[in-house]
């Protein structure tokens, strides 16, 4: 039987004494952004690896490979801007493992418990892979002007190039983070994710789409990461871009857009079920 102090009203919150209020807007979210962002920074071999291994392929192609590929030693200017794409992609899929880990331990059944909007973790990953990219793919740049990059850009066109940069790593980071949902576990995630990493390789990042045979050149000029690409190249080299900017912007929203409503339909069926 309810007594009058079970039932009584919190006067501040209109609910009753030991219900806890759901938070306002936002601040699920940013409790989440700062937890993964904890992560991140315990996680030193992740964000290691997501800076080295661009790095270690950019030296590769520069010395290696670019002697072969221009003989006047310009590949570094060439390569560049698809090593900061690539970089973001590895960057971005550890997002989808970090997601894949929240649906398999549990965590989530805590977050439904709670008066919060539970798929906020789907924020708090999304933004904080954001962040920790954005600092990966400075290092890269960093790196690439002692190995010899000489871009021509000018500081509007830097912070150009840094915004398509940041809207291309919030694309591909929505989308590993939805096929982190979806993904049965971490290891799944992960293979997943590494399909979608050698889309670069499959455009002209490395090479000019003109080298390659002629069925694989219309797959390869029409991808989106080729838009990124030229578009990135053209703010940083001073190339043309044409139809390349205004492609790479409509490729990343909707590469958005989908990753959103996708991860959000994914969780929401998924996340129920548990």
């Amino acid at each position: 039987m309810s007594t009058p102090e079970n039932t009584m009203q919190s006067p501040k919150s209109g609910l009753p004494n030991g219900v806890p209020r759901r938070p306002g807007p936002g601040i699920a979210d940013a409790v989440l952004i700062g937890r993964s962002l904890r992560h991140s920074l315990r996680d030193v071999e992740t964000m290691l690896m997501a800076v080295l291994l661009p790095v270690m392929l950019m030296l590769m192609f520069t010395f290696v490979f670019g002697g072969a590929i221009a003989e006047d030693g310009g590949y570094v200017d060439y390569v560049v801007p698809g090593i900061i794409l690539t970089c973001a992609g590895f960057g971005a899929s550890s997002a989808g493992v970090e997601t894949a880990t929240d649906m398999e331990n549990g965590i989530i059944d805590r977050f439904r418990t709670m008066p919060m909007r539970s798929s906020a973790v789907l924020t708090g990953h999304t933004v904080a892979s954001l962040a920790r990219n954005l600092v990966a793919t400075a290092v890269v740049i960093v790196v690439a002007l002692l190995v010899g990059f000489r871009p021509s850009a000018s500081p509007l066109q830097w912070l150009a190039a840094a915004g398509l940069v940041a809207l291309y790593i919030l694309a591909i980071t929505t989308l590993f983070t939805a096929i982190g949902v979806l993904a049965g576990s971490p290891q799944a995630a992960s293979g997943y994710g590494f399909v979608l990493l050698f889309l670069p390789y499959l455009s002209s990042a490395f090479v000019p789409v003109a080298t390659m045979p002629g069925w694989l050149q219309p797959i390869a000029e029409y991808q989106p990461i080729t838009s990124v690409n030229e578009s990135l190249r053209a703010l940083l080299m001073g190339t043309e871009v044409g139809w390349y900017g205004p492609a790479a912007i409509v490729w990343c929203i909707g590469i958005s857009a989908i990753g959103i409503m996708w991860g959000a339909f994914a969780f929401s069926r998924r996340a129920g079920r548990r």
